[in-house]
């Protein structure tokens, strides 16, 4: 990534001056307050809902008159189930408790010091997204509710979107006399302020991207400031020997075609080799549309197969395609996923309670699932409200990145008058 240049710097300097200021005020924010942003913001949305649909159209024509995917034009777009989506999403991040103050743990030393760690906000945070514009909204409910101030930095293909639905989030906070640069956007399509923003270290405290495996692994390699990665969603859903083959198959196709853009679609489907003639024909007739690229034994299986490559084992489509891969037992299913999986969510499909228990405590991933479809790889299905995003890294937030995440900790000391000897 190429260094800043001098206007970018000054742009996001700028920005994160004024992000670092309104972090202390919205740090000491009552709860009510900041619930009252978010109700308010929530109201702006709908009240919005002509202006950011016009934007979005905007952006979907010069999406398509760019050549962009079905896809990538699925995750682009707005409609008013969208809009109605989003503020809802809001409401529901200011009806959940506030993380900021938490006790997580207390001790009384024996020398009298009672000490207290708690929960605190983690200051400015640094958003990087692409195409979804959904992710504004997302991002700014959960740094308000959690303390934080956000500089949000949609894609310049979702320019127009993403600054009706910021300027919406904005409002909430000027209605409830909060801050209005605890939420900012980067309004410049000019790519050396994303550079500048991972860079400006005396201001931002975390960035955290949202995209294409492209662009995160940008950000982990040019990155100065602290980052929290989301990276491909490479998710596999294994259909054991003592599956049920008619669960199976309405699990699979809800995994792979509720929506194929999202990081938590299925994109490869394994199975046992003892269940697979059965098996995955059964899958395949539920996929209509999808393209199936698999291994010799699949293809023999089924005509409907088209070969698969080795680099479809590794591959997140977004996309109606599925690769599957047959395997001997649950073994080989286990070493498969370990090598090919993204970290970021897989499932078993059995009625084995013994291989579902291994497969769940030995697939080291974010979420990994038993029974269920990969697709409620979300943290609104998870009862944590919008998220910001999956983290597939192990360090401080694992999995879907909800309120309590967006927090760190700090140690309160109280004493009364003792000192070390």
């Amino acid at each position: 990534m190429a260094a800043p240049t001098d206007d970018a710097a000054a742009l996001i300097h700028a920005l994160g001056r004024r992000a670092k200021d309104a972090s202390r005020r919205l740090a000491a924010a009552a709860t009510d307050n900041k619930n009252e942003a978010l109700r308010a913001a929530a109201a702006s949305l709908r009240d919005a809902r002509g202006e950011i649909l016009a934007g979005n159209a905007s952006d979907v024509e010069r999406a398509r008159a760019d050549g962009k995917t079905d896809a990538f034009i699925d995750r682009l777009r707005l409609t008013d189930g969208r809009i109605e989506a989003m503020a809802a999403g809001v409401e529901a991040v200011a009806a959940l408790p506030d993380p900021v103050g938490r006790i997580l743990h207390e001790t009384t030393r024996p020398n009298g010091l009672e000490i207290s760690r708690v929960a605190c906000p983690i200051g400015v945070i640094g958003m990087v997204y692409e195409s979804r514009p959904n992710v504004g909204a997302d991002a700014g409910a959960l740094c308000v509710k959690s303390g934080n101030a956000a500089i949000l930095r949609g894609g310049s293909d979702s320019a127009a979107s993403s600054r009706a639905i910021i300027g919406c989030m904005r409002e909430g906070l000027r209605a409830a006399g909060l801050p209005v640069d605890a939420i900012q956007y980067v309004d410049t399509t000019d790519r050396a302020a994303v550079s500048a923003l991972l860079r400006c270290t005396e201001y931002i405290d975390l960035v955290i991207p949202r995209g294409g495996k492209t662009l995160v692994e940008l950000v982990r390699d040019a990155a100065r400031v602290p980052t929290l990665l989301h990276l491909d969603g490479n998710c596999h859903t294994y259909v054991h020997g003592d599956a049920e083959i008619e669960k199976a198959a309405r699990i699979v196709e809800n995994a792979k075609l509720r929506r194929t853009g999202v990081c938590g679609a299925t994109e490869s489907v394994v199975i046992d080799k003892s269940i697979a003639p059965a098996a995955l024909p059964a899958i395949l007739d539920r996929l209509d549309g999808c393209e199936a690229r698999g291994d010799e034994t699949a293809q023999q299986i089924d005509a409907r197969v088209l070969p698969a490559v080795a680099a479809d084992w590794d591959t997140e489509y977004l996309d109606a395609i599925l690769s599957v891969k047959i395997v001997d037992n649950l073994d080989a299913a286990l070493a498969f996923v370990a090598a090919h999986s993204s970290a970021h969510t897989d499932a078993i499909v059995t009625e084995n309670a013994e291989a579902a228990e291994r497969f769940l405590n030995e697939i080291d991933s974010a979420i990994v699932v038993h029974n269920a479809s990969t697709q409620f790889a979300d943290g609104g299905e998870f009862g944590m409200g919008a998220e910001i995003g999956i983290a597939t890294g192990k360090m401080h937030a694992r999995g879907p990145v909800g309120l309590e995440q967006l927090t760190t900790f700090k140690y309160q000391v109280r004493g009364t008058g003792q000192t070390r000897a």
